[in-house]
């Protein structure tokens, strides 16, 4: 059996915070360039013996950083200091990511984000429509918590749980979470020496909830637990999770190669399956769309975006980034979408080309009015 990283083509890697800063004795500027390098390797292939990815760093490590530069040896439990530190930690984190990825002609973008800019559906989109920018030009996003303006999160969160909805986010392919340990075993090896090692295993499944202990170091928020919960969480929208060591050499280029390190969880839902669930199930549609026939057929049969000149009529108030039905001149609901104009604005743009929208609006937001990655056929 091979690696989940293998046949994956979009890729979260998220790296904790006693990987970042060396279990809180600093940044370890040694550590990041190895992963910037390896990283670099998935992005730009040099001999061709791998395909080329794309990758989303999420990393912890700001309020670790800062507690170091503050001198501080404890984690503090004021929110205000835990975002203190993490306003000065940020600085130095950025820095250092931003100095080895140019060593191998990369760019990268800092990203900050809560979970709440997950939950809303308009900063859904932009965060979405931002991140594949950033990878259609070859940038590596980094991104990290807001810790500075965040009150539960910072105290209870964990960017386990911001890697997954990332993975949500951008539907990627396989979630990589590095730690400092081998992976996922049966008790905790550092207190049992009869802890067995799991290799394989399916992410959702209640007994390794039951396995997993609490939170593992001082320097971060996020022990086994929050992993396992964050792979059942990726698995939702049909992706893989891969828990293995951040400090085995080369772990990123030999998992792509097809090496199984670590732990590995493979989900059983399909990406559309799953995709169609969190549509169907979760969201409460707010307004409708009429299509002509011509639509109807490029959807169904074309697996194509709805555009503007498709729709003959809307009904109900919507903003951007809320879903609509989309219906046949009949009335049936044939489609289920995350539109990307308000009601206000699909009235002024529809049975028009899509070249017209500027035109008409002033602005495009995109030259869909649903895009097709953001539609649900039912």
């Amino acid at each position: 059996m091979k690696s989940l990283l293998a046949d994956a083509k979009c890729i979260v890697i998220k790296v904790g915070s006693s990987l970042v800063t060396n279990n809180g004795e600093g940044l370890d500027q040694m550590a990041i360039a190895a992963w910037a390098a390896q990283i670099a390797h998935l992005v730009r292939p040099a001999n061709g013996d791998i395909q080329a990815r794309q990758v989303v760093l999420v990393s912890s490590g700001a309020v670790a950083e800062g507690m170091q530069r503050l001198g501080w040896k404890k984690r503090p439990t004021a929110v205000n200091e835990l975002q203190a530190a993490a306003a000065v930690g940020q600085m130095g984190l950025v820095q250092m990511y931003e100095s080895c990825f140019a060593e191998h002609s990369l760019h990268t973008a800092q990203v900050l984000l809560t979970h709440d800019d997950l939950a809303d559906r308009k900063r859904y989109l932009n965060a979405r429509s931002t991140l594949r920018t950033l990878l259609d030009l070859g940038v590596i996003p980094i991104i990290n918590e807001n810790d500075t303006v965040v009150t539960d999160e910072i105290r209870f969160g964990d960017n386990d749980t911001l890697a997954s909805l990332v993975a949500n986010l951008i539907e990627a392919d396989t979630l990589v979470i590095l730690t400092d340990q081998a992976g996922l075993y049966s008790a905790d090896p550092r207190k049992n020496p009869d802890a067995k090692f799991i290799q394989h295993a399916r992410a959702g499944d209640e007994a390794l909830e039951q396995m997993a202990g609490g939170a593992g170091s001082s320097v971060g928020t996020g022990g086994m637990l929050t992993k396992i919960l964050a792979a059942k969480r990726a698995a939702r929208s049909g992706a893989h999770t891969i828990i293995a060591s951040g400090r085995e050499k080369e772990v990123l280029i030999k998992l792509a190669s097809g090496e199984v390190i670590g732990t590995h969880l493979h989900t059983e839902h399909g990406k559309i399956l799953a995709k169609k669930q969190w549509m169907a199930d979760h969201l409460r549609v707010s307004g409708q769309l009429k299509l002509d026939a011509g639509a109807v057929k490029v959807l169904r049969t074309d697996g194509k975006s709805l555009l503007p000149v498709g729709v003959i009529a809307v009904d109900g108030s919507f903003e951007r980034g809320d879903v609509v039905a989309c219906l046949d001149e009949q009335g049936r609901e044939i489609a289920r979408g995350l539109v990307n104009y308000s009601s206000a604005e699909t009235a002024r743009i529809l049975r028009q080309p899509s070249s017209e929208i500027a035109s008409i609006l002033g602005y495009v937001d995109e030259a869909e009015l649903i895009h097709r990655d953001n539609l649900i056929l039912l």
